[in-house]
């Protein structure tokens, strides 16, 4: 592992991205309030501006572009410290960036146009303006070139140091983009060749089933390129912050290989209710979507198991005791760690959601927006946070201060209270039956309807207090950028538990793991794909839908 401070390019390139990030918290969280209070039914939205119109900036501005900038950026980090970073590479770097932006700015315009009020999903018939889609295309590309990057960064290590096992923090970002690399191949499948051209006029019709198809195999592994980069976190920093060790360096590898295997055929899980899908391969596809519970599991044991040997590390004894050594007033650990408590019940609801049975209850209701907001919006959200306060202070050359900490432990809990009265209330309406993505006032005035109101309040109230947690974030964040004392502020890396433990090399065959994720994803989606195709409506390739732009 790299000792020195990360390079001052390298640094412009990843604080590059979080500018965005951090932009694109603030909009899309003030669109998410927005959201809330005209829910609530007490607010109307001023000078015509749209419910689906903010709805579709809230999903779209966080839901990708906020999470991607962060990703990007911390893995260039990562991959900075670990394997290094060539001039070639920093030149892509910025060029990948700017093409990523670009898509961004083009798509978020039409959307405050009110040209492209499709939601996050832009499902068809709901069509939108062609540089909505343009845009996305653009925003997929850019990211594909972080995709290179990363991915020649390993291979050039491995042509230096051939036969040594590669840094873990490389392992995981590649393995990562991989994830990611592969399942928008989906997303952009189905945006050159369907909805492009659709939207251009160059053809009227779309088949729908196979643009809903092509998007959830996109749509499920994105949860998971959310999740890994704090898993990164969780294993390789999180162990230095709290003064203990990485348990096992074979297990976090195995665990990550396991996502890249079983995140991605699990798309017909998010489909279970659509016709023209054999039950057949939904039911093959859950059994897959279950299978990624093995991966977390591991990962709980490994996190709790350096926890122990940390706290017993410092004299604490006892079956429990040992929790009381870890470093509770640190905002570095405490928002990581929140974020994994949160992932228990996060977790469980996925179950819920992937089961054939038990979605059918839940299935389109708020309930699964609740999720959301437990597992990225949570457990994510607040490790990418708790990443914050030590990152940029690195990447500035400044440092954080015991205010800026104290003031980090305070967002840390607002943001907690917030998301657990937004996340629960939502969780307990969608088991009423309140759908989602609708607002409240097309519900009407039916007997069901008043029995939401104090729900869809509660909501309002949370989302006002997740607003000022984002408040108080954007400020630590322009603190930590531009207002704290320079200094070098530590990039915690934490070293093995066992130093001479053994690895398998197996896992360092990248053809073996990529052929096995290829295999299982021919083999969940190859005929049913054909069976979507040749069952279309007679005399046609799809389902004519004259339905203007949302």
């Amino acid at each position: 592992m790299l000792k020195n401070k990360i390079p001052k390019p390298e640094s412009k390139i990843a604080m590059a991205h979080m500018y965005v990030a951090f932009i694109a918290l603030l909009v899309g969280g003030l669109m998410g309030l927005l959201q809330t209070f005209v829910r609530s039914g007490e607010f109307t939205l001023p000078f015509g501006i749209g419910y689906y119109q903010i709805l579709t900036v809230h999903g779209v501005v966080l839901g990708l572009v906020l999470t991607t900038f962060f990703i990007i950026g911390f893995q260039y980090a990562l991959m900075s410290k670990s394997v290094g970073m060539s001039k070639g590479h920093r030149k892509w770097a910025w060029i990948g960036y700017i093409v990523t932006l670009a898509g961004t700015i083009m798509a978020a315009t039409m959307i405050l146009l009110g040209e492209a009020n499709v939601l996050y999903t832009f499902y068809a018939p709901l069509q939108a303006h062609p540089l909505y889609y343009i845009g996305l295309a653009l925003f997929v590309v850019g990211t594909w070139i972080a995709c290179f990057i990363n991915f020649n960064q390993l291979y050039q290590w491995k042509k230096q140091d051939p036969g040594e096992k590669s840094p873990l923090m490389a392992f995981m970002v590649v393995i990562n983009m991989l994830i990611w690399f592969i399942s928008t191949l989906g997303v952009a499948s189905t945006v050159l060749f369907q909805f492009i051209p659709w939207s251009l006029g160059m053809v009227d019709e779309i088949n729908v089933l196979v643009s809903r198809t092509l998007f959830w195999y996109f749509g499920h592994p994105l949860v998971y390129f959310w999740l890994l980069p704090a898993y990164m976190a969780w294993y390789t920093i999180i162990p230095k912050i709290i003064g203990g060790k990485i348990f096992s360096d074979g297990l976090a590898r195995l665990a990550f290989l396991l996502f890249l295997l079983f995140s991605i055929p699990v798309g017909f899980h998010h489909q279970l209710t659509e016709p023209g899908i054999d039950p057949f391969w939904k039911y093959i596809q859950v059994i897959l979507t279950f299978m990624v519970a093995i991966p977390s599991l591991l990962t709980a044991f490994s996190m709790f198991a350096s926890f122990e040997m940390a706290g017993r590390a410092k004299g604490h004894k006892g079956l429990f005791k040992w929790f009381k050594g870890l470093p509770w007033k640190d905002v570095r650990f405490l928002a990581p760690f929140i974020g994994m408590v949160a992932f228990i019940p996060g977790g469980a609801g996925g179950l819920i959601n992937a089961s054939n049975q038990l979605n059918g209850v839940i299935h389109n209701t708020i309930w699964v927006t609740g999720h959301f907001h437990l597992t990225v919006a949570t457990t994510v959200m607040l490790t990418f946070f708790g990443l914050s306060y030590w990152l940029i202070p690195h990447l500035k050359g400044r440092t954080l201060t015991p205010k800026l900490n104290k003031l980090g432990l305070i967002q840390t809990w607002v943001w907690t209270i917030g998301m657990s009265i937004m996340s629960g209330s939502m969780h307990i309406q969608g088991l009423l039956g309140a759908p989602r993505r609708s607002a409240f006032s097309t519900y009407g005035g039916s007997e069901q309807a008043q029995e939401w109101v104090g729900y869809q309040i509660a909501q309002a109230v949370g989302g006002s207090i997740l607003f000022i947690g984002i408040i108080l974030m954007v400020y630590i964040f322009f603190k930590l950028s531009f207002g704290t004392p320079k200094g070098d502020q530590e990039f915690p890396v934490a070293e093995y538990a066992d130093v001479n433990e053994r690895t398998p090399m197996v896992f360092e065959n990248w053809k073996l793991w990529i052929g096995i994720a290829a295999v299982l994803i021919l083999f969940a989606y190859t005929i049913p794909f054909i069976d979507i195709i040749q069952n279309s409506p007679p005399g046609s390739p799809g389902f004519q839908f004259p339905i203007g732009r949302g």
